[in-house]
């Protein structure tokens, strides 16, 4: 069979912050809510005033949300507008409540609705300047924006309050570690771990830091000990699956993305892995199944629809495959592979292989935009084996009107020679007519009232000349009444 050409997906870490809080709590881990723990201790100058109370009512509500939120999470069903009603009704209770604010942040992050969310954590800050949480949230949603020194300035705002906060520091040291500067990565991580052990945001980084330098052993120590401090962490277990694939072992690292999706089902980088491997091994209903889960969490992922398009093709299901590669090129115009796969069908499947040949060429073209091609790459061999169709099928074409001009060159020849038959042969006698005795040697005769020529009667037998042959056929017989010849 032959393997179709894709687009291999890329894996970026995505920096998640927002989880829900309880009732009182100001720190809390991304799996959810935590029990209420000591705030750490300001250091700024003065003294923060106290927020103000918050109603019984409020807080009774606000605790029926969270208990909500964890029956979702342990039936792995989240029903985010019933969560939002439900912490809604809690600051209606009491618009003071900074909680609900942030939590309604984090539902509206999980949804995709970012302006939403940093108007929650915003509210959440201006009611209660010490929830560092909406302050970090807030840097997380600027760094996987783009805007870098937005998320340093939030997160240094943080250090400055709570100089001994791991979280903050362990986040700005992924955003070194995007920069290149592992030093400063690994210094600020350690300074993390110092602080808090069990930071497994600090270790993230300093696996990641490992990844890209290459260090697959100590990027395999942190991460299986990250594992053990938390085995509910998807990230975690994606880390260690990434470790052995660049270790060449893909069944224990498949195993690894199946451990990440078991502790949550929607984890996308782990389903994206999966998918992956999945099309290395030609097993395109496993592939569909988990592309079309990283199209749940992103419809406008055109890698996505690219390879979901690969997934179809492999199942035989090529009119499919053909509207995902459309859908993948509305999405990205640049994603040069879409151009290569739709031409492999165009060329093995659907006879059009003049298409295909114009496809091949706008994907070597597009490719080699960024690296060039290598001479041995299979499309050069594709493109061949097209042209040849093509000018064969061109050939074919030639010789099949060159027949057709022929056979109807012979067909035109017979009709000008029938033509001329009829032209040289005697005009027909109509019925009734007589003959001319020219033509005959005999007189005409009358033709009878029946229409019918009444044959003229035989000539009678001319006398046969003297001496001539009925002489000598009867000279043998003697008349008696004759005299016989004397003379000799």
């Amino acid at each position: 069979m032959n393997r179709t050409m894709t687009h291999t997906m890329r894996l970026f870490p995505l920096l998640v912050a927002t989880s829900l809080v309880a009732a009182g709590c100001t720190a809390s881990k991304a799996t959810g809510p935590t029990p209420p723990v000591k705030s750490p201790t300001a250091q700024t100058p003065g003294k923060e005033p106290a927020p103000p109370p918050i109603s019984n009512t409020a807080k009774a509500r606000f605790e029926d949300a969270v208990k909500a939120f964890d029956a979702q999470k342990k039936a792995k069903a989240f029903d985010y507008p019933t969560l939002e009603r439900k912490f809604k009704l809690a600051l209606e209770s009491d618009t003071n409540f900074a909680e609900a604010h942030y939590n309604l942040g984090v539902i509206a992050e999980r949804q995709g609705k970012n302006d939403e969310a940093r108007a929650q954590y915003k509210q959440a800050l201006a009611k209660k300047p010490s929830l560092r949480q909406a302050a970090e949230n807030l840097a997380v949603m600027e760094q996987n924006g783009g805007n870098v020194a937005g998320a340093v300035a939030l997160y240094q705002e943080v250090l400055q309050r709570y100089p001994d906060d791991a979280q903050s520091r362990a986040r700005l040291a992924e955003i070194y570690r995007q920069q290149g500067d592992h030093d400063k990565a690994m210094e600020l991580s350690r300074g993390a771990l110092m602080r808090d052990p069990q930071s497994t945001t600090a270790l993230k980084v300093m696996i990641r830091s490992y990844l890209d330098r290459k260090q697959l052993a100590m990027a395999k120590l942190v991460a299986l000990r990250g594992v053990k401090l938390d085995a509910t962490d998807p990230e975690l277990h994606h880390a260690v699956g990434l470790i052995l694939l660049k270790e060449g072992d893909k069944d224990e690292a498949r195993l690894s993305f199946k451990k990440a999706l078991e502790v949550r089902d929607d984890y996308v980088p782990s389903h994206v892995a999966m998918a992956q491997l999945s099309l290395e091994s030609e097993d395109y209903t496993g592939a569909e199944e988990h592309l079309r889960r990283v199209l749940q969490a992103d419809g406008k992922n055109a890698t996505a629809h690219l390879n979901l398009g690969v997934a179809y093709k492999g199942q035989g299901q090529f009119d499919k495959a053909m509207q995902e590669y459309d859908e993948a090129e509305k999405l990205d115009p640049e994603l040069a592979a879409v151009s290569l796969n739709r031409a492999i069908i165009l060329h093995k499947v659907k006879d059009a292989p003049e298409r295909a040949v114009e496809l091949y060429k706008k994907y070597i073209a597009m490719a080699g935009g960024d690296v060039a091609l290598s001479a041995e790459s299979p499309v050069f061999g594709l493109l061949r084996e097209a042209e040849a169709i093509v000018n064969a099928k061109r050939e074919a074409k030639h010789a099949e009107d060159q027949a057709k001009q022929m056979e109807e060159l012979q067909k035109k020849q017979q009709a000008q020679m029938q033509a001329a038959d009829k032209q040289a042969a005697p005009a027909p006698q109509p019925a009734g007519t007589v003959t001319p005795a020219s033509a005959t040697g005999t007189s005409p005769q009358a033709t009878p009232a029946g229409g019918t020529v009444t044959p003229a009667p035989a000539p009678a037998p001319e006398a046969a000349p003297a001496g001539g042959a009925t002489e000598k056929k009867n000279a043998g017989t003697a008349d008696p009444s004759e005299p016989e010849d004397d003379l000799l």
